[in-house]
Parts: C-alpha cells; structure tokens; sequence
C-alpha cells in the first residue's frame, strides 16, 4: 500500500508543485496556445510550398507537441527538487525507487495526452480539417501511446537532473530532433535513410503515422504493428532512464554532486 500512495499520492503533489510559485494560467499560454500556433504555423507553411495537406501537418504537430509536457515534466520535477535542496532527503529516504519516479510520470503522460488531444481538436476546428467521429476513440488510444513512450523518452532526460544544473537546454534539443526525425513535417519517405533509421527508433515517429492513417479511415487492427513498436519503443527508453537515475544517484552519493549547483 505505501508504493500505491507513494505512486499516486507522491506523483500528484510532485506535479502540483511545478505550479506552486506560479499561476496556474500559465498553463494555458504555455501548453493549450502554443501548439495551436505551432500548428498553424506548419499548416501555412505547407500551403504556401504547396506541399502537403493540412491534415498531414495539423496531426503530427499536434502528437509531436505531447513532447513538451512530457520532456520538460518530468525533468523539471526532478531539477526543481534538487534546486530547493530536498531531492537528496527523498533519495535518502528508504522510498522505493519505481513508484518514486514512476508516479512522477504519470501526471506528465495524462498532462501530453490532454495537449495532444486539444491541439487536434481545436486545430481541425480552426482548420476545417473533417476527422471522423468513429476515428476519435482510436485518437485517443494512439495519443495515449504516444504520450506514454515519449515519458519514456523523459524519464531519461529527468536523469540528467541529477548531474547537471538544468535540464531546459537538453530538453529544447531533445524536442527539436523530435520535430525533425519524426516525420512531423516532412514525409519519413523524403527523410535521408540515415535519419530515416534514427526515426525509427525514437518516441513518437510510429505514432503519428498511425494517427495520419486513423484519420484518413484505417481502423485500429491496421495500425496495431505501430502502436506495439511505439510502445516497445516507450518502454525501452523507460528502462534505460530508471537504470540512468539509479546510476546517477549512486553517483551523487559519491561525489555529492546534488550539492553542486
């Protein structure tokens, strides 16, 4: 019972604290706005190339922007208690490690699954782009995929914080290759085979095909193979941050490194 409460209990009041010197409307500029306007920038982009449909860019920013939430999430909850000095009296704490971090992620996959959702919401609205009722269900399983697997991917960037005195800069790189590989823009087919491969192997690339393929009238049987490599992809990265954190933490017992900032 006490790693449930810690799951759930300790990620909740972990997330809540992003916003506890701020004003909770920041959270509508920042994470419900900007990708609207992400969106439209690309829409008019492809429309003045004459190059794509405004479906195509219209889904996959609004899945890529599942990355902000959860690449800066996570990563903030994890920088922002080593800055106000408690993350080494929690990594002192007999916690279990798992539902610690874990239940920190949660909150960030729910918050990229909103964003996502909104973003191609209000998108075709403004847009005029025609989803089909029945392919919205299957949307909101895929953007749940999506927003689990680049939690993934976060969980490795939140292991970073635990060196490092601040995670903005990797976590604007990490969202920048994302836009680029992941076929958000440009088709995967125009992509040199070199990024082609990189695609293939990071959060969020599957997923956005799957989408595209939703909305254009596959049902979900069709789109099962990206959604299980998306998930896969999800979990690997996952593993490999929470050996990243545990790593790291031995590391800061040793060099005490929570206490360099």
């Amino acid at each position: 019972m006490s790693s449930i409460r810690l799951f759930f209990v300790g990620g909740l009041i972990s997330f809540r604290a992003l916003f506890s010197w701020l004003s909770p409307w920041i959270y509508i500029p920042s994470l419900l706005i900007a990708p609207i306007f992400q969106i439209l920038l690309f829409v008019n982009l492809g429309r003045a190339a004459d190059v794509g449909s405004d479906s195509f860019y219209l889904v996959g920013n609004a899945i890529q922007y599942i990355a902000i939430p959860c690449l800066f999430g996570i990563a903030n909850t994890i920088a922002g208690e080593r800055f106000t000095s408690t993350l080494g009296i929690i990594l002192a704490s007999p916690a279990r490690r798992i539902p610690l971090f874990l239940g920190r992620a949660l909150p960030t996959l729910a918050n990229g699954w909103i964003v996502a959702l909104f973003g191609l919401s209000v998108g075709s609205l403004l847009l005029g782009v025609q989803v089909p009722g029945s392919a919205w269900p299957k949307i909101m399983l895929i953007a749940l995929v999506a927003a689990a697997s680049c939690t993934g991917l976060g969980m490795l960037n939140a292991a970073v914080a635990l060196r490092v005195r601040e995670t903005s800069v990797l976590s604007n790189i990490t969202f920048g290759i994302l836009l680029i590989f992941c076929g958000v823009n440009v088709p995967l087919e125009m992509l040199p085979d070199w990024m082609a491969h990189i695609s293939s192997v990071l959060p969020l690339t599957h997923a956005i095909e799957a989408a595209r393929a939703v909305v254009a009238g596959a049902d979900l049987g069709t789109v099962g193979s990206l959604l299980a490599k998306e998930a896969l992809i999800g979990t690997v990265f996952c593993v490999l941050g929470l050996v990243a954190l545990r790593f790291l933490e031995d590391q800061s017992r040793r060099t005490a490194s929570l206490d360099r900032m």
